[in-house]
């Protein structure tokens, strides 16, 4: 049992840091220097690939996140019951990023895609400022989950 509270502990912690870290190296290092050195085009192009190498990585941190923290709740610590509220508060907003995410990805990130791939610059544009707005969103949440996670239980 010890060996997969190891992993799943392991596993929890890398899809947090690889989700969130991803989220605030695009939205607070990558895009303003896009912004400073690409015309539209060329910096739409850029997100689409970003994005594109990016979000089946953020598609296993949705998978495992949820899977290997609920193992840990009900293997480890004996169920929702028997967990302080930062837990509760972690999986609350872990569930509201995760929906937040999907809906980016079968939306705005769908429509930009073929935006780009049609050349309508404006409306890839669009695309772009909703998919901004939505990994803000998400990267503030993040870092709460992560606050809550870290220093929760000390409350």
């Amino acid at each position: 049992m010890n060996n997969l509270h190891s992993i799943a502990i392991s596993l929890h912690i890398l899809s947090a840091v690889i989700w969130v870290g991803g989220m605030f190296f695009a939205h607070q290092v990558l895009r303003p220097v896009a912004v400073q050195q690409f015309e539209p085009p060329q910096r739409l192009k850029l997100w689409a690939q970003v994005f594109r190498r990016f979000f089946p990585w953020v598609w296993l941190c949705v998978i495992l996140l949820p899977l290997t923290g609920y193992w840990m709740v009900f293997r480890l610590f004996g169920g929702m019951g028997a967990v302080g509220l930062h837990i509760h508060i972690m999986q609350g907003l872990g569930w509201i990023m995760i929906l937040l995410y999907m809906h980016l990805y079968f939306a705005p990130f769908r429509r930009l895609k073929e935006a780009v791939i049609t050349e309508q610059w404006p409306e890839a544009g669009k695309r772009l400022n909703q998919i901004r707005q939505i990994v803000g969103i998400n990267l503030l949440l993040g870092i709460a989950v992560i606050v809550v996670a870290a220093g929760g239980r000390f409350l």
